[in-house]
């Protein structure tokens, strides 16, 4: 039996040796120590040996075992190192090719938006400002031209940071505006600028957030008068919509810091359960602005018997809830990347009013 066991061992050893896959080296393994494998087979056979003679059968056997299970290990090491490398050279980069555009991601719409209006403005002349999201209640309400009892500094519509000193409380910004007196402050006039930014207030619902985005804009010299508002936001929705004619309503309003003010309407229609910009007998309110208010120029350290202007202001989303038909504010805010797949944009492309907004 010993020299049975050799010669099949040596058979096994060879097959081993020209093994060129995974599973053939698999059912080698099968043949030699599976549980009807040659080794377990010589194994069970002990029993019917001499006792003298089981020892030393019993030790050539399990030699031969060990013999087996290295070479399958050592095979099966070699196997898997010239799959990965046949792999690895497969899905190798050529750096001499172009490159080629693969692009996962999307743009979310908020971002787009943001972009697209700042390019129509800019083309206008207008340039960017910033401020931070945590301001002083000074400048997001008495700078403004807010009163002391206004409705809008009460706790159910603003966010007061709670460890701020009750003498000069902070808040998170209900509006971009206090930008435009951080703007007026440091560069003067004249001005002409735009303040994209997040803004936050105490309600929730399906159109409404407590965090949304506002584009606050701002123009002031000694000359800017309504008709002047009038033609710049009529440019814009004709821009923004890429429409030839777009009909805009302005109605008689009230805001603090602007006197006098109005809320922009776009001419519309529904049709089918679509909203439709630009014809039809109906309108929807998408802005809000007015000629700046003197004391808010004051306040910007400038004379309002010398200077004056006129702002605007609108949100983020209700543009984009416009312009690409969006029905839901929620999803905005969700980070679903079905929707942000579906709504998104190209991640790379810079909107221009030269060569197009949506690309």
């Amino acid at each position: 039996m010993p020299e049975e066991i050799a010669s099949e061992v040596s058979r096994l050893l060879e097959a081993i040796a020209v093994a060129d896959d995974a599973a053939g080296l698999e059912k080698i393994r099968l043949e030699a120590l599976g549980r009807k494998g040659i080794i377990t087979a010589a194994l069970k056979s002990l029993g019917g040996l001499p006792p003298e003679a089981r020892r030393s059968v019993g030790q050539e056997i399990n030699s031969h075992k060990t013999t087996l299970q290295n070479a399958i290990e050592a095979k099966a090491e070699i196997l898997h190192t010239a799959e990965r490398d046949a792999r690895m050279k497969a899905e190798a980069l050529d750096v001499s090719l172009p490159p080629q555009r693969v692009i996962a991601g999307k743009l979310h719409p908020i971002s787009q938006v943001i972009a697209e209006v700042t390019a129509i403005f800019a083309d206008m002349g207008f340039s960017v400002a910033e401020g931070p999201d945590i301001e002083s209640d000074e400048l997001n309400f008495t700078a403004l031209n807010f009163p002391p009892d206004h409705p809008a500094r009460e706790m159910h519509d603003t966010f007061y940071m709670a460890d701020s000193p009750e003498e000069a409380p902070m808040v998170l910004r209900t509006h971009t505006s206090p930008v435009q007196v951080r703007a007026l402050r440091e560069y003067g006039a004249p001005i002409r600028v735009i303040a994209p930014g997040r803004t936050y207030r105490s309600d929730h619902d399906m159109t409404h957030s407590p965090m949304f985005h506002q584009i606050e804009g701002v123009m002031i010299d000694k000359s800017t008068h309504f008709a002047h508002l009038k033609g710049c936001l009529h440019d814009f929705c004709r821009a923004f919509f890429e429409l030839d004619n777009v009909p805009l309503r302005f109605r008689p309003s009230f805001f603090p810091f602007t006197e006098p003010s109005a809320e922009v309407d776009i001419g519309c229609s529904r049709q089918d359960g679509r909203l439709i910009i630009g014809s039809g007998a109906d309108w929807m309110e998408i802005l809000g602005c007015g000629m700046m208010h003197p004391n808010v120029i004051a306040s910007g350290g400038l004379d309002p018997a010398e200077y004056q202007g006129f702002a605007f202001g609108m949100g983020v989303e209700r543009l984009a809830m416009l312009k690409y038909g969006m029905p839901d504010l929620r999803p905005f805010f969700d980070g679903e990347p079905h929707w942000t797949r579906h709504y998104g944009f190209p991640a790379l492309e810079t909107p221009s009013p030269a060569r197009g907004l949506r690309i």
